[in-house]
C-alpha cells in the first residue's frame, strides 16, 4: 500500500486532500497543529470509508521539532503499515491573514509567514526526504496570490512567500528527479476554508465579491483543490513534474 503524509489535515484543503488520497488505496498520515479534534474527525472519515490513517501533531513553524516528527512518522509507518518509507508528501499546512497594507506589515508578521509558509516546507521536506521512497511525489500548496491573476493589495508578504514556494517546487523537481520523485505545486484561488479566522464566514459579502472575479462564477470548495492534489500525486499525474497549477475556476480571467 502507498502511504501519504498530508500536513494540515484537520480542516479545509488538507482534510479534503487526505480523504481524496485515501480513497485511492493510500494510507495517510495527516498532521495538525491545534485542531486535534478536527484531525481525529478526518481519520474517522477515512476509516469509515475503508481506509487507514494516523494523525500526528506538527507545528510547521517550528523547524527544530522536525527531527522528532520524523521519528514519529517512522514509528507510525512501522506500526500501522509495516513500512519503513512513505510515497507522497503534501506540504499544505499554513496560515492566512486579512489584507495588511505593505507599509503596515510588521517584521513579526513577515517572520511568521517565512517560518510557516517557506522555511517550514523547505526543511520539513529535507528532514523527511530519507524516508520518502523513490518514484514518489510531492505537492506544495501555494496560492494564486503569487500569480498575476491573484495580485491584490494587502498580500505582499503572503504572496511573496507563496511565490518563493513556487520557485522552490521547480528546484525540488530538478534535484529529486534522479530518484524519480515528481514535485509540483497547486495554487488555489479564493476557497471556502477556515483561513484567516473564518474570514468568509465572518464577512459573507467577501464571498460575493470573490465570486465576481471567478470565471466559473463561484469561490472554490476544499474538494475542488483536494481532488486536484490527489490526481497529481497518483498515477494520473505520473508524467507531470515541476509544474505550478492554478486551481481557481479562472480567477480574473
Amino acid at each position: 500500500m502507498r502511504i501519504a503524509i498530508v500536513t494540515g489535515g484537520s480542516s479545509g484543503i488538507g482534510r479534503s486532500a487526505a480523504i481524496q488520497i485515501a480513497k485511492r488505496q493510500t494510507g495517510v498520515i495527516l498532521t495538525y497543529s491545534t485542531n486535534r479534534s478536527g484531525a481525529l474527525d478526518t481519520v474517522a472519515t477515512i476509516e469509515k470509508e475503508g481506509g487507514s490513517a494516523v494523525a500526528l501533531p506538527l507545528d510547521v513553524g517550528r523547524s527544530e521539532t522536525f527531527p522528532a516528527f520524523r521519528e514519529s512518522v517512522a514509528a507510525a509507518l512501522q506500526a500501522t503499515w509495516q513500512r519503513d518509507s512513505f510515497d507522497v508528501l503534501v506540504n499544505n499546512a499554513g496560515i492566512g491573514h486579512l489584507a495588511v497594507p505593505f507599509e503596515e506589515t510588521s517584521e513579526e508578521m513577515f517572520g511568521q509567514l517565512v517560518r510557516v509558509l517557506l522555511k517550514g516546507p523547505y526543511f520539513l521536506t529535507q528532514t523527511l526526504l530519507p524516508l520518502l521512497a523513490d518514484n514518489g511525489a510531492i505537492v506544495n500548496v501555494t496560492s494564486s496570490a503569487a500569480h498575476d491573476s491573484g495580485v491584490a493589495p494587502g498580500y505582499s508578504a503572503y504572496g511573496a512567500m507563496k511565490g518563493g514556494l513556487n520557485v522552490l517546487t521547480r528546484y525540488m523537481a530538478k534535484e529529486f528527479s534522479a530518484r524519480g520523485i515528481r514535485v509540483n505545486s497547486v495554487a488555489p484561488g479564493p476557497t471556502r476554508t477556515g483561513f484567516a479566522d473564518n474570514a468568509f464566514e465572518r464577512f459573507p459579502d467577501a464571498i460575493t465579491a470573490a465570486a465576481a472575479t471567478i470565471a466559473l462564477g463561484r469561490v472554490g470548495e476544499p474538494d475542488d483543490i483536494g481532488l486536484a492534489i490527489a490526481a497529481l500525486v497518483g498515477d494520473d499525474g505520473r508524467w507531470i513534474t515541476a509544474q505550478n497549477i492554478e486551481v481557481s475556476g479562472g480567477q480574473n480571467l
